[in-house]
């Protein structure tokens, strides 16, 4: 498996760090995945989490803008301003930093969200009540069309 799917909740101990579900820990193994970056999503109150390859495809569509514009910097602010690398350590864990916790809330449990090539960190509840709101507004959306 080479994507990261699906959802867990795992709590946070006392030393303040979180173990990765091992389905992420067998992708990151699978696809060589030593470091992560992690940056501050740009939608959701979430962590977005990587390799080096997600932190390379914001960089090209950085470079392919004019430098000095608006959309380049803009998207420099939110790529490198908003984001970290980061390790786990022997055990698969994450230390849930105060970068983390400042931008989602988290607090004693984390919520992994797989989103295919890379996944998020999420406060629980609000996960729960973000993926709620989305499948009833594709509910919707499928009543209106049919």
């Amino acid at each position: 498996m080479n994507r990261f799917l699906s959802h867990a909740t795992n709590r946070i101990d006392s030393k303040g760090r979180v173990s990765v579900p091992s389905m992420f820990r067998s992708v990151l193994s699978a696809l060589d995945i030593r470091e992560l970056y992690c940056f501050q999503d740009f939608v959701f109150p979430a962590i977005s989490a990587g390799g080096p390859d997600l932190l390379g495809r914001f960089e090209r569509q950085i470079s392919s803008e004019d430098p000095f514009s608006p959309q380049a910097n803009q998207m420099s602010l939110l790529v490198h301003g908003g984001g970290v690398f980061m390790k786990l350590d022997q055990e698969g864990r994450l230390m849930v930093t105060d970068f983390i916790r400042d931008f989602t809330g988290i607090d004693t449990e984390v919520t992994f969200v797989g989103r295919a090539d890379h996944f998020q960190l999420w406060a629980p509840h609000v996960f729960a009540q973000t993926q709620a709101a989305a499948r009833e507004e594709h509910r919707l959306r499928g009543l209106r069309s049919g």
